[in-house]
C-alpha cells in the first residue's frame, strides 16, 4: 500500500465558508500563540529541553479553556499545528532550513489539516463528500476516491477558490515492463527529447493568457495607488481611521483576478507535464535525466523566464514518484559536456554555442543534433552508473 494525494475542487456555501475561514483563523492563532511561547522560553533559558508535539498538544485544553472560541472548529486541525510546528522546529535544528515564522491573515494563501477520526471524512456519492465539522459538500475530482483516508487538508488558493487534498492509502500499481530504455535532455525550444527521437514541444502557457493578466495587473496597480491616496487624504482629515486596503473591494478584485490568472497558467502546465511524465514512466522501464541546477541558469537574464517556465524541477519530482509508485528506475546523472561529446564515437568537440544546434563530428562524420546527442550520451551515462550500483 502507497500514500497518495488526491485534490478536490470542493464548493461550501456560506455556512461552511464562514466555518472554514474561522478554522483557518483558529489554526493560525494556536500556530502564533505556539511559536511565541516557543521563542520566549528559550530565550528566558536557553538551556530548558524543547516542548515536543505531545507535551504541547497538552497545552490545548488550557489554550481552549483562554480563548473559547478554539472549541467551535475541528479539534485535530490544532493537533496538526502542534505537529508541523514541531517538525519545522526539527528542520531548523537539524537542516538549518530556516526558523519558523509567525503567520498572517492577509496571506493569501490559508490552510489546515483534519485527520480521519471515526468516518468524518467519507464520499457520499460521485457529487459529494463529507469533511469534518463541515457536513456535506459538492466537490469535482478526476478520478475515483480510494476507501482508505488518513486525512484532509482544505486549502483558500490566492483566486478564492477551495480544495481538499486528501491523504489515502492506495494499492501499489505497476505498469507492464517494455525492457525499454531511455535518456531526456531538458531543453528550451522543446521541453524534453528523448534518446528516441521524441520531441515533447515547449508550451508558453504564460504568453496564452499574458495580454489578460496583464490588463489585470494594470488595473491593480492603478486602483491600489487611488486607495493608497484616500487613505492619505483621510489620515490628513484626522475626522475618522483611514480604512485598511482590504476593505477596498475594487483593489480585492484585481488582486483576485490576477491570482485567477496566475493559476490558471500553473495548472495548465502541470496538467500538461503530469501528461508527459506519465506516458514516459508507462513507456520506458529505464528512465535516465540530468541533474540540473535551475538556480544557476536562472542568472542568465536573457534566459531566465522561459527556463522558470519549463519547470525542469517538477517534471524530476514527478518522475521519481511516479517510477516509485509503478515499478520503473528512474537515475540521475551528472550533466557535464554531454552536449560536446559525439554520441556516436565519444569524439570531444568542445563546447557550443546555444544557437548551434546540429554539428557534424570531426572524426566519424556523423550529423549530430545538439539535443538528441546529449539525450543519447545521459542514457549511456545512465546506464553505467545503474551497472556500478
Amino acid at each position: 500500500m502507497t500514500l497518495k494525494g488526491i485534490k478536490l475542487r470542493i464548493y461550501p456555501n456560506e455556512f461552511q465558508i464562514q466555518h472554514i475561514e474561522m478554522n483557518f483563523g483558529c489554526v493560525r492563532k494556536v500556530w502564533n500563540l505556539m511559536l511565541s511561547m516557543q521563542k520566549d522560553r528559550y530565550e528566558n533559558n536557553p538551556d530548558c529541553k524543547f516542548v515536543s508535539n505531545f507535551d504541547m498538544n497538552i497545552l490545548l485544553p488550557l489554550l481552549k479553556k483562554e480563548y473559547p472560541y478554539l472549541k467551535q472548529v475541528e479539534s485535530t486541525s490544532l493537533q496538526c499545528v502542534n505537529k508541523d510546528l514541531s517538525e519545522a522546529f526539527k528542520k531548523f535544528f537539524e537542516e538549518h532550513t530556516g526558523y519558523p515564522r509567525f503567520k498572517s491573515r492577509k496571506y493569501s494563501r490559508q490552510s489546515y489539516q483534519s485527520k480521519y477520526v471515526n468516518h468524518n471524512i467519507k464520499q457520499i456519492n460521485d457529487s459529494y463528500i463529507k469533511l469534518p465539522k463541515l457536513g456535506e459538500m459538492k466537490f469535482k475530482c478526476g478520478r475515483d476516491i480510494p476507501e482508505v483516508i488518513k486525512s484532509v487538508t482544505i486549502r483558500r488558493s490566492p483566486a478564492g477558490k477551495y480544495y481538499a487534498m486528501l491523504t489515502v492509502e492506495d494499492e501499489n500499481q505497476a505498469f507492464d515492463k517494455t525492457q525499454a530504455q531511455v535518456g531526456l535532455d531538458m531543453g528550451v525550444a522543446d521541453l524534453i527529447i528523448t534518446s528516441d527521437a521524441i520531441k515533447f514541444p515547449t508550451i508558453r502557457f504564460d504568453k496564452l493568457l499574458a495580454k489578460k493578466k496583464l490588463n489585470w495587473e494594470r488595473k491593480l496597480a492603478r486602483r491600489r495607488s487611488l486607495a493608497v491616496k484616500d487613505r492619505a487624504k483621510t489620515k490628513k482629515i484626522g475626522l475618522i481611521e483611514p480604512r485598511p486596503l482590504e476593505d477596498y473591494k475594487n483593489v480585492q478584485k484585481a488582486k483576485r483576478m490576477v491570482a485567477k490568472y496566475s493559476e490558471k497558467v500553473a495548472s495548465q502546465r502541470r496538467d500538461y507535464i503530469h501528461k508527459i511524465t506519465t506516458k514516459l514512466v508507462q513507456d520506458y522501464d529505464v528512465i535516465t535525466i540530468e541533474d540540473l541546477k535551475s538556480s544557476n541558469m536562472l542568472k542568465n537574464h536573457n534566459l531566465a523566464r522561459v527556463i522558470a517556465n519549463q519547470s525542469w524541477r517538477m517534471i524530476r519530482t514527478m518522475l521519481e514518484y511516479k517510477c516509485e509508485w509503478y515499478g520503473k528506475k528512474l537515475v540521475v546523472v551528472n550533466p557535464f559536456k554531454t552536449s560536446q561529446y559525439c554520441a556516436e564515437c565519444g569524439y570531444d568537440d568542445g563546447k557550443h554555442e546555444l544557437n548551434i544546434r546540429q554539428w557534424i563530428c570531426p572524426n566519424c562524420n556523423s550529423n549530430n543534433d545538439r539535443d538528441i546527442n546529449a539525450s543519447k550520451n545521459i542514457l549511456k551515462k545512465g546506464l553505467e552508473q545503474a551497472l556500478v550500483k
